[in-house]
């Protein structure tokens, strides 16, 4: 390694040369292609020595985000200003239920429960020559007696929590009832509009359209929903034919 070695030997060098003194000459040759591929890589700040090592930190290429369209914030907004209005609703007596049946949905509770009755079960097992006092020997008719008044508890709290969770889950279910059914009048009114605009533009031909003259006209809710009923009754009634037959 310590060797001048030639950088371009030629044929007649490299025969001359031995097998350790090739292996060396290729060592210092990767060394050099490596430092300079370090160099073209990162290369040197200015006014750095060159010994010593510069720690390079990593870079993250930070892409720009765009902000949101206008209408989508208001839409966010919106649901925020509408689950706002249903919590300001809600009584603190009614909080307070809804925060303990929450607590009851945790696994820190499942545990609670069980180290509770682990340990009733034990002071109340062991045998009386112990001289461990006893609040509860079997059959534990204490512990029967709070689990299930317990139990009755957090029935009640669940059903009150649902109570109010069907609530709005029916207000949001009116809501997008309505939304759609005045989206159904735009279209239809999109679509007369339209309709009219063809029949009025000299360049555009005029051809009568059944589908555009059926769909100017907006549902009719209840229509929709006596029909789709009729329907179900027929294709029950099919259905049962064949198991009255066998």
């Amino acid at each position: 390694m310590s060797k001048n070695l030639p950088q371009g030997p030629d044929r007649e060098i490299l025969r001359q040369l031995s097998k350790e003194e090739l292996v060396d000459l290729t060592i210092e040759q990767a060394i050099v292609i490596l430092e300079l591929m370090k160099i073209s890589t990162y290369p040197e700040p200015e006014n750095q020595p060159s010994e010593v090592n510069v720690a390079r930190p990593n870079i993250k290429t930070l892409l720009p985000t765009a902000p949101l369209p206008e209408h989508i914030s208001q839409n966010i907004e919106t649901i925020i200003n509408l689950h706002t209005r249903n919590e300001k609703n809600v009584p603190r007596h009614r909080r307070v239920v809804e925060a303990v049946t929450a607590f009851f949905s945790r696994p820190l509770f499942l545990y609670s429960v069980l180290l509770l009755v682990g340990l009733w079960l034990i002071i109340n097992s062991f045998p009386p020559h112990f001289n461990v006092p006893q609040f509860d020997p079997p059959p534990f008719t204490w512990m029967d007696f709070l689990l299930g008044f317990a139990s009755l508890l957090m029935t009640i709290g669940v059903l009150i929590t649902q109570n109010r969770q069907e609530k709005m889950a029916e207000e949001r279910a009116q809501l997008s009832l309505q939304l759609h059914l005045l989206s159904e009048q735009k279209i239809a009114k999109l679509i007369a509009l339209m309709e009219e605009l063809r029949r009025d533009l000299p360049n555009v031909k005029d051809r009568y359209d059944p589908e555009a003259e059926v769909m100017q006209q907006a549902a009719d809710p209840c229509a929709v929903i006596k029909a789709l009923e009729e329907t179900l009754e027929q294709e029950l009634a099919e259905l049962q034919k064949p198991e009255t037959s066998n």
